[in-house]
């Protein structure tokens, strides 16, 4: 799977149109951002009444929902459950059965963040380069940048802890390093849909703690994310809505409703089944 073809262009042509502070939050924080997720009434994200298989097996049936400016939606369940089928839906490179993915969101302003072992490392690229390239779904690949990108590309990388690194090759970066990269390029795309895979695998802590309060902010400035996750901690700490999905079907769970499962202070994979599914 190449490095262009994933990170860089950004699946501008695949998808289709038819087809706060970092940590715990408390009860007045929460509060606050429904209370702005409600005021954003017009949807960006619709499935409706998703059939998806691989082949000629069935993997997810009646998944249905509507997502909107300002929400973190956490996908989670267990391997196999179907998350990276649905993503492939979304994303328009798996087309449904039966039903539809109706997205709003403008090509140029959408992006997706893969698993970091789906990356070519050996392409010859500084993290500098990748940044800017956030700018090719709306400016071009092939026009020169001018004074204004460079400006907000540093920026961008100061935000994120990342400018000594900025000729480093991305080849030569830790896991923690390059995704603070990844995430650069998405903010310089100012993507208003963004969906994630992953994203905290094989990161260090302080990296986690700095995508945490990014994506809190994109989410608190409109943007729309849905992200995979496997850790109760970062859950807690992000979403806003959860899709489990378990036995080929998508169930809406209300955060809470998982919190309750783990006390405040473990941090630990997701345990999925009947008896762990929480309340919808």
């Amino acid at each position: 799977m190449s490095f262009f073809a994933d990170v860089l262009v950004g699946h501008e042509a695949a998808w289709a149109d038819g087809a706060a502070a970092d940590g715990p939050v408390g009860a007045s924080g929460m509060g606050q951002r429904v209370a702005a997720m409600s005021e954003r009434s017009s949807s960006r994200l619709q499935l409706h009444d998703l059939h998806l298989a691989q082949g000629r097996r069935t993997v997810l049936e009646h998944v249905d929902g509507d997502i909107k400016p300002g929400a973190i939606t956490a996908l989670i369940g267990a391997n196999g459950a179907g998350k990276s089928t649905l993503i492939q839906a979304i994303m328009g490179e798996l087309r449904p059965m039966s039903g539809k993915v109706v997205c709003t969101v403008d090509n140029a302003r959408r992006a997706w963040l893969p698993q970091q072992l789906a990356l070519d490392l050996t392409f010859p690229m500084s993290v500098e380069e990748l940044v800017m390239t956030g700018s090719w779904p709306s400016h071009g690949a092939l026009k020169g940048y001018c004074a204004a990108h460079y400006r907000k590309g540093r920026e961008i990388m100061a935000r994120l802890g990342i400018s000594h690194l900025a000729h480093r090759p991305l080849g030569e970066l830790s896991g923690g390093q390059r995704q603070r990269a990844l995430i650069g390029r998405t903010l310089m795309q100012e993507a208003e849909l963004l969906l994630l895979d992953e994203p905290f695998a094989n990161v260090d802590s302080d990296t986690v703690d700095i995508l945490i309060r990014i994506l809190r902010q994109m989410a608190d400035d409109g943007v729309t994310i849905i992200i995979v996750l496997h850790d109760m901690d970062h859950l807690r700490r992000l979403a806003d809505e959860v899709l489990m999905l378990s036995a080929g079907h998508g169930r809406w769970v209300a955060p809470s409703a998982l919190n309750q499962q783990h006390a405040p202070a473990q941090v630990v994979p997701f345990t999925l089944g009947g008896r762990h599914a929480g309340t919808a």
